[in-house]
C-alpha cells in the first residue's frame, strides 16, 4: 500500500541520489519542499537548472567556472608558473582560504582509485602533461588528499611530470593523513604549503 503521494517520493529518491544523503534525509527534505511557499520552491528550481546551464570547467584549469576561462586562470597576478594540483573543485576553495597560494590550479575531477573503476584515463591528465608541456611552469605541487588514493594519483603523476624538467612538489603532512582538504583549516593548509617537498 502507497502511504504517499507518487510525486512525493519521486522527490524523495531524487533526494536520495545525491552523495550523502540516506532514505531519511531524503524525506525530510522532500517534506520541506513540500512546505515551502511556491516561488521558493521555483527559486530553488530554477537555481538548479541555471547551475547546470552555465556553470562549466574552465578550458586552462578544469575548475568549475561561468565564464570563458576562470578567474584564477585570467588573473595577472598571480604566478602561472607554479601550478597546484589538486581533486575536486572544492579543494581550490579550500586551498584559497589559506590565503599562501598565489599560484594557478589544475584540477583533476577525481583520483586514481581501481576500487571504484577510476583510472588515469577518467580524469584530467593530459590536461595537465599538455600545460606543463608548454615550457612556461617551473613548479607542479601535488595536493591530492593524503590517503591512498591521493598518494597514488600523485606519484603516478610525478613520474609522468619526471622526463619535463619540472620541479614536483607535495604538500607537507601538515595536512592529516586520511583526511580531506575541504575541512582542513587555514593554519594547517599554511604549515602544509610552506613544508612542501621535492617528490
Amino acid at each position: 500500500m502507497q502511504y504517499f503521494p507518487a510525486a512525493l517520493l519521486e522527490l524523495a529518491d531524487q533526494f536520495a541520489r545525491l552523495p550523502g544523503v540516506g532514505g531519511k534525509t531524503a524525506q525530510r527534505l522532500a517534506f520541506h519542499v513540500l512546505s515551502l511557499p511556491s516561488q521558493e520552491v521555483q527559486a530553488f528550481a530554477d537555481a538548479l537548472i541555471a547551475a547546470k546551464n552555465t556553470v562549466h570547467t574552465c578550458p586552462v584549469c578544469q575548475n568549475l567556472t561561468d565564464r570563458e576561462v576562470c578567474s584564477i586562470c585570467d588573473d595577472d597576478m598571480r604566478d602561472q608558473s607554479v601550478i597546484c594540483v589538486v581533486a575536486e573543485p572544492k579543494d581550490v576553495i579550500a586551498m584559497e582560504r589559506s590565503r599562501e597560494f598565489n599560484g594557478v590550479y589544475h584540477v583533476l575531477h577525481g583520483v586514481i582509485s581501481p576500487l571504484n573503476h577510476v583510472t588515469q584515463e577518467d580524469i584530467r591528465i593530459k590536461e595537465l602533461l599538455y600545460r606543463v608541456g608548454s615550457g612556461k611552469v617551473r613548479e607542479v605541487i601535488m595536493a591530492t588528499n593524503p590517503d591512498t588514493e591521493g598518494e597514488a594519483t600523485a606519484m603516478y603523476i610525478s613520474r609522468l611530470l619526471r622526463p619535463m624538467e619540472v620541479k614536483v612538489t607535495r604538500l607537507a603532512y601538515g595536512v592529516p593523513v586520511g583526511s580531506q582538504l575541504e575541512y582542513a583549516d587555514e593554519v594547517t593548509l599554511s604549515r602544509a604549503l610552506e613544508g612542501r617537498q621535492e617528490i
